[in-house]
C-alpha cells in the first residue's frame, strides 16, 4: 500500500502571487486540466508549483528531466532480484496511480522519445501504457500534470513538439515587478527591505545586459541568496560577487560591469 502521506508539501513554501496565477491553477485543477509553466531560470515556477500542491492538499511528485532520462525512468522497469525479477513504478506510474500532481520540471531537457509518453495522460483517455508490463493504468481522478521548462533555451534541438505543447494550458512567468521582488527577498530571508531593494536594483541592471554579455539575467533565486548571505553577516559586496557575479558569467568585461554596478549601488 503507497503511503500518500510522505508525498505532501506539509509547511506552506513562502510564494508572492504576482497577478492571479493561484485562482487561475486552481481552476485548472477543477478540471484536471494539464499545465505548463514557463519562465526564465530561477523566477519562482517551482516554488509556484509547490506552494500550489500545498495549497490544494495534494501529493506531489517533482521529477528533474535530464537528456540521459528515459521512458523507462518515467514510467517504471523490471528490476532483477534473488527471487526473480519486480516491477516498480516510475514516479510518472506512480503519481498516476495514487492521484499525484506530478511535475515534469525543465522537460526540454528530456528527449522527445522519452516525453511523448506522457501524451495518454494529458487528453481524455488520462490513461498510461505500461507496455512491459502489459498493463493499462487508468489515472486517478485526482492526478494533474505540470511541466515546466525556460523558453530562452529553447532551440531547434531542445523545443517541445506542438503535439505536446497543445496538450497544456500554460502560464506565463517573469521576473517579478522591483517592488514585489523587493518584498519577496524581505519576507523570505529576514533582509531590510532597503537592502533588498538594492539587491533588486543590480538584478534589474543585470537582466538588461541579456543579449548583450550575458546569457541570462540575475534571477530572483541568485538574489534570495545574495539576501541571505548579507542577512547572515557577510558584506554586501563579498555577497553579491559570491551569489550574483560568478555564477552567471565568465567573461571579465561583464563581471567588471557588475562589480562597478554592486560598487555604485552600496557605496
Amino acid at each position: 500500500m503507497i503511503d500518500k502521506a510522505q508525498y505532501l508539501v506539509k509547511k506552506e513554501p513562502f510564494y508572492q502571487p504576482q497577478r492571479n496565477e493561484v485562482e487561475l491553477f486552481e481552476a485548472a485543477y477543477r478540471n484536471r486540466l494539464p499545465v505548463m509553466v514557463k519562465g526564465p531560470t530561477g523566477c519562482g515556477k517551482s516554488r509556484f508549483v509547490e506552494y500550489m500542491a500545498w495549497r490544494l492538499g495534494k501529493p506531489l511528485i517533482t521529477v528533474a528531466c535530464n537528456e540521459d532520462m528515459t521512458a523507462s525512468d518515467l514510467v517504471g522497469r523490471y528490476l532483477l532480484e534473488s527471487n526473480g525479477t519486480r516491477w516498480q513504478d516510475g514516479p510518472l506510474t506512480l503519481a498516476a496511480r495514487i492521484g499525484a500532481i506530478c511535475y515534469l520540471d525543465e522537460i526540454v531537457e528530456a528527449r522527445q522519445d522519452t516525453t511523448v509518453v506522457i501524451h495518454p495522460l494529458t487528453d481524455h483517455r488520462r490513461t498510461l501504457p505500461l507496455d512491459k508490463k502489459g498493463e493499462l493504468v487508468e489515472a486517478h481522478p485526482d492526478f494533474q500534470l505540470v511541466i515546466s521548462y525556460n523558453p530562452g533555451y529553447q532551440s531547434l534541438m531542445k523545443d517541445l513538439k506542438q503535439s505536446t505543447k497543445q496538450r497544456f494550458a500554460g502560464f506565463e512567468f517573469d521576473y517579478p515587478q522591483p517592488e514585489l521582488e523587493t518584498t519577496i527577498l524581505a519576507k523570505e530571508t529576514g533582509l531590510d527591505e532597503t537592502t533588498a531593494a538594492k539587491l533588486v536594483k543590480l538584478g534589474v541592471t543585470a537582466r538588461n545586459l541579456k543579449g548583450h554579455g550575458l546569457d541570462e539575467g540575475i534571477s530572483t533565486r541568485l538574489l534570495v541568496y545574495a539576501a541571505t548571505l548579507i542577512k547572515d553577516g557577510v558584506p554586501p559586496h563579498d555577497a553579491c560577487r559570491m551569489a550574483l557575479v560568478q555564477p552567471i558569467t565568465d567573461d571579465a568585461d561583464i563581471r567588471d560591469t557588475l562589480e562597478h554596478a554592486i560598487d555604485a549601488t552600496f557605496a
